[in-house]
């Protein structure tokens, strides 16, 4: 599997650099993983009674496949406004502690703060990782641009294959679109699993893995939140007590 990060920690040259040589890092696995889970969302808004429309509008301002399957999938049960609302809220809020890390290392000298407040919502999980390695190696006027064009470029490819796997969806057995909807945790998983050295990442994988299914047969409906604070929490004061960086 390709790296989300540059071999070599050393600038790009320019922001334009910085831009380009994150789109094309992008292109490469974490392109391919994102766009099949979309097309598989893709295939779930055309089977929920969607239009292509509405998928591509949920892609374009949603943007986090876990809180957009529970909108369509919600929806399409009858859901009330407030109960989708909650959920996807509660899906997503995991974005914010990751915007909360990640914003003050892209902060320039004299950059107005509109621009990170505009790129805020190009954080996710893939780019996030991708420029948390990358962004500390580049000068100030470098690190904005890397995750515009790495994520950026994800952006774009998931609102194409969302259209995709809505016209294929007649085409293709649904199990096989339904089911690229699961190579996005997988990805996740083995893209944070890539720097064990981190002994704080490593006890929250452990523990993720250890009480994910013990919470969840507990309480099916809270079970993840339940496993990530725990998880979390545990890894945090167990690495801190040990002098994790």
């Amino acid at each position: 599997m390709s790296q989300t990060a540059p071999a070599a920690e050393a600038p790009f040259g320019s922001p334009r650099a910085a831009f380009l040589g994150a789109a094309r890092e992008a292109l490469g696995t974490p392109a391919l993983v994102l766009g099949a889970s979309y097309v598989g969302f893709g295939s779930l808004v055309k089977v929920s009674g969607w239009t292509a429309a509405m998928g591509l509008f949920s892609t374009a301002t949603g943007w986090a496949l876990p809180g957009q399957v529970a909108l369509v999938e919600l929806y399409a049960a009858g859901a009330s406004l407030a109960s989708i609302a909650a959920a996807v809220t509660l899906t997503n809020v995991r974005l914010l502690p990751m915007t909360a890390t990640l914003m003050p290392r892209l902060a320039a000298p004299e950059m107005p703060r509109w621009r990170l407040y505009a790129a805020a919502h190009l954080v996710a999980v893939t780019g996030w990782v991708a420029s948390m390695r990358t962004c500390p190696t580049l000068p100030p006027a470098e690190r904005l641009p890397y995750l515009l064009g790495f994520s950026g470029i994800l952006w774009v490819t998931t609102m194409l294959c969302t259209l995709a796997g809505y016209f294929l969806a007649g085409s293709v057995p649904a199990y096989v679109t339904l089911g690229l909807v699961f190579l996005n945790p997988i990805y996740f998983m083995l893209v944070l699993s890539t720097d064990l050295a981190n002994r704080r990442r490593l006890l929250a994988l452990v523990f993720g893995a250890v009480g994910g299914p013990l919470f969840h047969l507990a309480t099916p409906e809270w079970g993840l939140l339940i496993t990530g604070l725990v998880a979390g929490t545990l890894a945090y004061a167990l690495g801190r007590r040990g002098g994790a960086a």
